[in-house]
């Protein structure tokens, strides 16, 4: 009897061992229909749990409570979140990279891999004392699902351009367009920050009373010797923040004149660095302007101007020559990065405020006279969507 109750005791632990019952197993990391946990979800798991998770990537943790979103200096860390926009750490997960997936993975090595989707499995463990995931057993990226049974057009081919100036963009569009574009309006004649003054006199004068320059945000006609530091003069707005990569004054970004232009100094002063989206309060010297901490919306008459400035920034500035490498975000409270936003609401600005005869007399000026270079978004507006 001895034989056949150990025969019969062995055929049990087998079939509880094939069954996973009295398993030690503590994977309990997806969700109830087997999907990937989002980031808010993983949040609450406990630490060393096997967890599989799938969120954007907002950028690289680099302390505690501070996110890199650019100039990224290594390939070891990602920061995910359930948006793609995401401004609060809290709502991030910090995911450590293991040496396999640094090439494929790191930010420093794959900028653009910021606001893409990744799944990522491993061990939800605390990482720069802030909630992480370590041991990583996978990365891998999120594929954009397409319709398998919808028919998609292929998109029109783009426009033959004839003007000799844009020769070289013609048939182009994407990532091309863009170097093409670049390549055309590069190593332009750089003027010193003391020659500004000279030249906006120039490309912002008032057609209506040539003694007078019109400033950008307040659309204010006065004197255009009435420039300097005082509370009513008017002085040199740089569009694209000049600490949004530390250019300041120095001949290149820090004196183009293509996104240089007359403010009223108080006004210059509100509007600090900050991006540029819509709402905040409105500003009370600036009709039609509103602010908060961070982000400024111009008046409706030059957002699409101020749009195309930028647009011409991040084309002209593409980190050559040792010169920076500038480029849109759709976000906002970029800092000191090389970068500026919101990219979705200057597109919309660009659109809904047309180029008009002020912008095309501007650029006209600005080839002819000073620096021997166009902003192709006033030329061909459509370009625009095609690269961005």
């Amino acid at each position: 009897m001895n034989f056949y109750k150990k025969t019969a005791y062995s055929i049990i632990i087998l079939l509880l061992l094939l069954t996973g019952c009295g398993s030690s197993s503590d994977f309990s990391g997806t969700s109830t229909n087997g999907s990937p946990l989002g980031v808010e979800e993983a949040l609450s798991k406990d630490e060393g749990k096997e967890v599989v998770v799938q969120g954007y990537v907002t950028g690289q943790p680099v302390s505690t409570s501070n996110v890199a979103i650019g100039n990224f200096s290594n390939d070891y860390a990602l920061a995910l979140a359930d948006s793609a926009d995401e401004n609060n750490k809290e709502k991030m997960i910090f995911i450590q990279i293991p040496a396999e997936f640094r090439e494929q993975y790191g930010l420093k090595s794959n900028p653009d891999l910021m606001e893409k989707g990744v799944i990522v499995t491993g061990k939800r463990e605390s990482y720069f004392a802030h909630a992480g995931i370590k041991s990583v057993d996978s990365l891998e990226l999120i594929q954009e699902s397409e319709e398998p049974d919808e028919e998609v057009e292929d998109p029109p081919a783009p426009p033959e351009i004839k003007d000799p100036y844009y020769e070289e963009a013609s048939g182009k569009t994407g990532v091309e367009l863009k170097k093409a574009l670049h390549e055309i309006i590069d190593d332009h004649r750089m003027l010193t920050y003391a020659e500004v003054w000279t030249a906006l006199r120039e490309t912002d004068k008032d057609p209506d009373n040539p003694d007078n320059v019109i400033l950008l945000y307040t659309g204010r006609s006065q004197s255009k010797l009435l420039n300097g530091g005082g509370a009513d003069d008017w002085n040199r707005e740089h569009v694209w923040a000049k600490s949004h990569g530390g250019f300041g004054t120095s001949k290149g970004a820090g004196t183009d004149l293509h996104h240089l232009r007359p403010t009223d100094t108080t006004v210059n002063s509100s509007r600090s660095n900050l991006d540029f989206d819509n709402g905040g309060s409105p500003h009370k010297e600036a009709k039609g302007n509103f602010y908060d901490n961070d982000s400024w919306e111009p008046r409706d008459e030059v957002k699409g101007d101020v749009a195309r400035m930028l647009f011409y920034m991040a084309v002209r500035y593409e980190g050559d020559s040792g010169e920076l490498d500038l480029e849109l975000n759709d976000r906002v409270e970029n800092g000191s990065n090389p970068l500026h936003g919101k990219s979705s609401v200057l597109i919309d600005w660009h659109l809904k405020d047309p180029v008009d005869e002020n912008e095309r007399r501007r650029n006209e000026i600005i080839f002819e006279k000073y620096q021997g270079n166009r902003n192709p978004f006033i030329d061909h507006p459509e370009w625009a969507q095609m690269i961005w």
